[in-house]
C-alpha cells in the first residue's frame, strides 16, 4: 500500500510539473515568426485568410483572430476589410507601436515609474548624440537636420497649441536620435515617447505656466540642434541631459 501511495504522489507531482499546452493562437504566431526568419514572408505580404490559417494549424477561426489581433497590437500587421492586395492582414513592421503600448500599460499600473522612463530616455538620447555620425551618410544627415530645423521653426510659433508643441517636440527628439544610425535605439526612443505622452501633456496644468516653460524649452532645443549640427556630440549629450532633467523637475513642482 505504501508503494501505491508513493506512486500516486509521483503521478501528482509529475502532473504539476508538466508543461502546460500552448494556447491555440500561439501556433500561428510561431509559424509567422519562422516564415519571417526564413524569408517566406516579407514586409508588404498578405497573410493567408482566417479559414486557411485555421485549417493549416488545426485550430478554430476564433483562435486565428486572436493571433491576428496580437500581431496588430505588436505592430507586425495592418488589418483592413474589403478585398484586394491591401485587405486582410498585411505584414508591416512598426516595433515602436508594440513597445509603447506595453510600456504605457505598465506605467499606468505603476509597475514602471515615469522617473525610470525619463532616465532611460536620457541614457538613449545622450548615447545617440555622442554616437551621431553626420559623415557616414551626409545626404541623409543633412535631410534630418533640415527637417529638425523646420520643427524648431514650427515650435517657435507663439500661438502654437500645447498638444501640437508636444507632437513636434517628440518628432524633433526621435529624429535627432536617428542620426546615430541604430534602428533599435530609434524604435525604443519612439516607444518611450509614446509611453509617457499623456504624462507630458498633462504635467503642466495652467497655460500661463506652460508659456514660461515653453520659452525655456525652445531655447534649449535650439542649443541642442546647433551642437548636433556642429558635430559636437559631448556638448549635445550634456544639453540633452539638462533639457530632459529640467523639464521633468519643473513639471513635478507645478
Amino acid at each position: 500500500m505504501s508503494n501505491d501511495h508513493g506512486g500516486k504522489k509521483a503521478v501528482k507531482s509529475t502532473a504539476r510539473n508538466s508543461p502546460q499546452p500552448a494556447r491555440a493562437y500561439e501556433t500561428v504566431l510561431t509559424t509567422i515568426e519562422a516564415d519571417l526568419r526564413a524569408g517566406k514572408l516579407k514586409i508588404g505580404d498578405q497573410l493567408p485568410g482566417e479559414r486557411s490559417l485555421a485549417e493549416t494549424h488545426g485550430i478554430s477561426r476564433a483562435s486565428v483572430r486572436d493571433a491576428i489581433r496580437i500581431l496588430d497590437a505588436m505592430g507586425m500587421v495592418r488589418t483592413s476589410t474589403g478585398s484586394g492586395p491591401n485587405s486582410g492582414a498585411v505584414v508591416i513592421s512598426d516595433p515602436a507601436v508594440g513597445l509603447s503600448a506595453t510600456l504605457r500599460l505598465h506605467v499606468a499600473s505603476r509597475q514602471l515609474s515615469v522617473a525610470d522612463i525619463v532616465e532611460s530616455r536620457i541614457l538613449l538620447e545622450t548615447w545617440a548624440a555622442e554616437s551621431a555620425d553626420l559623415g557616414s551618410d551626409p545626404e541623409r544627415s543633412a535631410a534630418v537636420l533640415r527637417r529638425t530645423a523646420e520643427l524648431l521653426e514650427a515650435m517657435d510659433e507663439p500661438g502654437l497649441d500645447r498638444e501640437e508643441f508636444h507632437d513636434l517636440d517628440s518628432q524633433f527628439h526621435v529624429l535627432l536620435s536617428s542620426l546615430a544610425g541604430n534602428a533599435v535605439i530609434e524604435a525604443m526612443m519612439e516607444s518611450l515617447r509614446l509611453s509617457i505622452s499623456d504624462y507630458v501633456s498633462e504635467s503642466v496644468a495652467s497655460d500661463a505656466a506652460w508659456q514660461k516653460i515653453a520659452k525655456v524649452l525652445r531655447a534649449q532645443h535650439h542649443g541642442i540642434h546647433q551642437a548636433v549640427a556642429d558635430g559636437d556630440g559631448p556638448l549635445a549629450a550634456r544639453l540633452l541631459r539638462e533639457h530632459i532633467e529640467w523639464f521633468y523637475t519643473e513639471s513635478r513642482q507645478l
